[in-house]
């Protein structure tokens, strides 16, 4: 069955020619990551315990999870937490299959709290964060849900689509870089760092800025001047990376609503600011390819905790974005390349209602001397769609 798929040109500048761009990311311990974070470890927990018990995956989503932040008193060599951070776990799941009870809400609890405990180290998930657990009853009788016993392809679930874009313009590549690096290699060598690191990238012309706010982390903070010095090697090791990444001018503020003298700064207990104040909840932050790109298309659509059988809110998002990369890698001549994957609820998720790419070409190229190879990619790519569900469950692949 041939597949609908359009290919045409692209009726804007590409994003790296425009003259102001926007790009932001809420780091792994932003409240709306934590709770993208959370739902999406409980999402593959799910996913696992009905593939080890019936052999499939069953009907659930928990991406309707929800953080509500604590009180703390923050002060320099460590302070305290003296209201618990709130997090509610909120969606639907398969609790009975073929006469078997499955211990949806244990291993839901379980699996919270790993993920806490990894992503917020500073954090307490016995004593500072509060895991409530609401998953509503699901019917293992539903499976048409995710198509007919036997069928190799599930049935979309509903009428929606996914986008993507590649290549990432240097604005959004420094700022996706960024916080993984700070997440990861900086903070190996500089605790003071917390997980809640928020970047807003702004290129006007050929000069980018970074707005960096970075959560510090009080017990390893002796006094302001330790402070001022963690401030200042966030700021250097960012503006390194990102003149390693671009040749036009670079600046980077951090913390920039910080008063030194009347000692306002952001400190913090555990590193998040869902400790005191900013609340939490899934699909409010990233979308699928980890940024938040306000000079492209986006789907509104949470991605995190979404079942990877066949929701589109989750599969069309992922895939969209891995067929735009693989487009770019594949074909020489493209300098921008957006691509929308539409569903119809009911019809196999390798038959989209349209995939629509647009394409913006380098100079001498035109659309088509690239478009048979684009169609072929995506095509491909389509036929191979069952694919993301294990990447999903295995962890290959991120959702904020």
């Amino acid at each position: 069955m041939s597949r609908n798929i359009q290919v045409s040109e692209l009726d804007r500048q590409a994003v790296e020619d425009q003259t102001v761009e926007i790009v932001e990311r809420k780091g792994i311990g932003h409240p709306d990551s934590i709770s993208d974070g959370v739902a999406e470890h409980v999402s593959k927990a799910l996913s696992q315990l009905y593939l080890d018990r019936v052999g499939k995956v069953l009907h659930y989503n928990t991406d309707e999870t929800q953080l509500v932040a604590g009180r703390a008193a923050p002060a320099f060599g460590g302070g305290e937490i003296v209201e618990p951070i709130y997090l509610l776990i909120v969606g639907r799941a398969t609790k009975k299959y073929d006469g078997q009870q499955l211990p949806v809400d244990a291993v839901a609890l379980d699996a919270a709290r790993e993920y806490l405990t990894d992503a917020i180290p500073e954090l307490d998930p016995d004593t500072d964060v509060i895991i409530d657990v609401k998953l509503g009853e699901g019917s293992g009788d539903l499976q048409e849900v995710f198509g007919e016993d036997g069928a190799t392809v599930p049935m979309a679930n509903d009428t929606s689509f996914g986008v993507g874009h590649a290549p990432l313009t240097e604005t959004e590549e420094i700022v996706h870089t960024a916080e993984r690096e700070l997440n990861t290699s900086y903070v190996a060598d500089n605790p003071e760092l917390g997980p809640d690191v928020k970047l807003m990238g702004k290129r006007e012309g050929d000069h980018i800025n970074i707005t960096v706010a970075a959560a510090m982390v009080d017990s390893y903070i002796a006094g302001m001047e330790a402070y001022e010095d963690a401030v200042a090697g966030v700021r250097e090791y960012v503006v390194d990376l990102a003149e390693g990444i671009t040749d036009r001018e670079v600046s980077v503020d951090v913390n920039t609503a910080d008063d030194y003298d009347e000692g306002s700064i952001y400190l913090t207990v555990t590193g998040t600011s869902a400790e005191q104040g900013d609340d939490g909840s899934v699909g409010r932050g990233n979308r699928a390819n980890g940024l938040i790109t306000p000079n492209r298309p986006m789907s509104m659509e949470a991605t995190s905790g979404k079942n990877p059988v066949n929701h589109i809110g989750k599969i069309y998002n992922l895939l969209s974005t891995e067929i735009a990369e693989s487009v770019v890698d594949e074909v020489d001549g493209i300098r921008d390349l957006q691509l929308r994957l539409l569903s119809q609820i009911g019809q196999p998720i390798d038959q989209p209602h349209v995939a629509d790419a647009q394409v913006v070409t380098d100079p001498g190229v035109a659309v088509e001397d690239v478009d048979g190879e684009i169609h072929e990619i995506v095509d491909r790519e389509l036929a191979d769609v069952t694919d993301i569900t294990r990447q999903v469950i295995d962890g290959e692949l991120s959702t904020f």
